[in-house]
């Protein structure tokens, strides 16, 4: 299996609907951040891949999609790796995106707990850097969050771009990979509402110190959490 969609939206802008909403149309496995969750040899693969040596058929073993973060940071490299994939931008209102990230994956809480976390690696090394760790600079934050999108606009064809709100619903996307449209409606998951709770969560279990099995209890748990489902 390869990837035949590469999602380069940025963490927070519909990624999590969108890895189910692909699920659904039979694209196969769609890898997210919460993939990264649990899994050392995800951690270890994401570290290299920072330091700049990526095994991206290692990484996406078993994915026929992937989306937010990691990936969205290697875009320009996955977008030249796997030739043949659509790429998709997912977007959303710049201040409303940053509003989100600093309640949810960039707050001060899922920050302090950061070196707790198991896969704190990936974190920092990739999502905390591609802001140049300046991840609660609201001017910086925006500027690099516009920035990135003009860039994927700028340099990926257009026959091969859909850039996307997950308000839009089912039409655009299936219409971009030629699939027809589900009779269930299009998903939405993973809130701002709902992943507050989560974080603080998973925040007080790993700082905890847990084993790696209760560590990928854990895991498991927020996994299912970001997609409304039971473990």
């Amino acid at each position: 299996m390869t990837l035949s969609v590469i999602g380069a939206g940025l963490g927070r802008t519909g990624t999590a609907s969108l890895k189910v909403a692909l699920e659904m149309l039979g694209l196969g496995k769609c890898h997210h951040m919460s993939e990264v969750f649990g899994s050392p040899e995800q951690v270890d693969l994401w570290t290299k891949a920072a330091a700049g040596k990526p095994d991206w058929p290692a990484i996406f073993k078993g994915y026929g999609a992937a989306v937010d973060f990691p990936t969205a940071a290697f875009w320009r490299e996955l977008a030249a790796f796997y030739p043949e994939a659509k790429i998709i931008l997912s977007l959303r209102d710049p201040e409303k995106w940053f509003e989100s990230t600093q309640e949810t994956i960039l707050s001060p809480l899922a920050a302090k707990s950061m070196p707790q976390m198991p896969f704190a690696p990936v974190i920092k090394n990739i999502v905390w850097r591609f802001f140049d760790d300046r991840i609660h600079d609201h001017d910086h934050m925006i500027a690099t969050f516009n920035r990135h999108n003009a860039a994927v606009k700028r340099e990926i064809a257009k026959d091969r771009l859909l850039v996307f709100d997950a308000k839009q619903g089912w039409e655009p996307l299936c219409a971009f990979l030629g699939k027809k449209v589900p009779a269930e409606p299009f998903p939405r998951v993973n809130s701002k509402e709902e992943m507050r709770p989560m974080l603080e969560a998973m925040a007080s279990k790993f700082a905890a110190g847990l084993s790696r099995e209760e560590i990928e209890t854990a895991s498991a748990e927020v996994r299912a959490a970001i997609h409304g489902k039971k473990p």
